[in-house]
């Protein structure tokens, strides 16, 4: 069988990435990066105990969110996104999903803090950036949205809907790519001896996830598309659909799909699948086109031939692309500044929280 273009120019990234993962699970084992809860773990606040009140500053919040004008009074279901960890809202949709979003007609909202544009910060900080752009965009466009989010981006809305329990009213789609949904093996090796705080709260043991998941992970009335990548060298364990980024149990319409469920060849690692992978794209503008969480048998096979999704320039986006990998290099490596622990649960999170 011939194999496709993409995967005669990808292809050779499969033993990368594999020897990528191995190198960094063995260092996890040897610094106890484990993903057993601790010991003590709080009582956490019930699923339908209502929001705090945000905190960010009230202009900080309004710079946070920008929307294309067809937001307001929207006639179709308009998308949220939300970007990963060491990149903002920019680097990693303007080259790909917000051209393609444009030329479809569908409305869209991209969610960056000023402060911490990178996303490196306390993740319960980036929530309420992220609580303020559903309840606005629901707002401004009359009716239920979606969230589309890469890597962190794909979780984070979760913290909203976990902790503000008015935000479930107003989401209609949930669709993560890569999303640290119950974190991730590798990341411990990267907390060796410190790391970037919202790295902390992104181990597979560490006490957000823990508080993330409590509870119940999905919500009834919200669709959950949750796509992963069987050879994604971050997030992991990811190779089958009770992996870190599925999703379990609550009452939510979930479809958890990897890319090599549609397309066995696919070979998508963790900054492709939320940037310029086809089939991500495809399942992504399945869950918005229909009722429900994404349906992989409603993929066309002739997008395992695809090179790169659609919205992305066949000369620029590549070029693009090595850029945003050098960005993510330094973030994870230099540029990010360090802490030495995760930050605390905010009080809101616990059960015996005082108001």
């Amino acid at each position: 069988m011939r194999t496709p273009p993409r995967h005669r120019l990808l292809g050779t990234a499969l033993h990368a990435v594999t020897g990528l993962v191995v190198t960094a699970l063995v260092v996890t084992a040897l610094v106890g990066g484990g993903g057993v809860a601790a010991a003590g773990t709080p009582a956490y606040a019930p699923v339908d105990q209502p929001g705090p009140a945000l905190t960010v500053p009230a202009a900080d919040l309004a710079k946070s969110l920008e929307c294309t004008a067809n937001v307001r009074n929207a006639t179709r279901e308009p998308v949220l996104l939300t970007p990963a960890t060491t990149v903002d809202s920019d680097q990693n949709f303007g080259f790909n999903y917000e051209p393609l979003l444009r030329k479809l007609g569908i409305p869209y909202c991209t969610s960056n803090a000023p402060a911490d544009r990178a996303n490196m910060g306390d993740m319960q900080t980036r929530a309420q950036y992220v609580t303020y752009g559903i309840r606005t965009m629901h707002e401004l466009a009359g009716r239920r949205i979606a969230v589309l989010g890469h890597s962190q981006g794909g979780m984070i809305m979760r913290w909203s809907l976990r902790f503000w329990p008015d935000t479930r009213d107003l989401v209609d789609d949930v669709i993560g790519m890569a999303g640290t949904n119950h974190g991730s093996a590798i990341v411990p090796a990267l907390c060796v001896p410190n790391c970037a705080a919202a790295l902390w709260q992104q181990r597979a043991n560490s006490e957000f996830v823990q508080a993330l998941n409590s509870g119940q992970e999905t919500f009834p009335g919200i669709s959950y598309t949750e796509i992963y990548s069987r050879t994604d060298e971050f997030v992991q364990p990811n190779l089958d659909d009770h992996g870190t980024s599925s999703l379990h149990g609550g009452g939510g319409a979930v479809t958890n799909v990897a890319v090599q469920d549609v397309c066995p060849l696919d070979v998508s690692e963790h900054l492709l699948i939320g940037t310029m992978d086809p089939v991500t794209s495809a399942l992504a503008l399945d869950a918005l086109a229909h009722p429900g969480p994404a349906d992989p048998s409603r993929i066309a096979r002739s997008t395992c031939a695809q090179l790169l999704m659609p919205g992305v320039d066949p000369v620029r986006g590549p070029l693009t692309f090595a850029t945003l990998t050098a960005q993510v290099a330094a973030q994870l490596t230099v540029a990010a500044p360090r802490v030495a622990s995760e930050p605390a649960l905010a009080c809101y999170v616990t059960a015996s929280c005082v108001k």
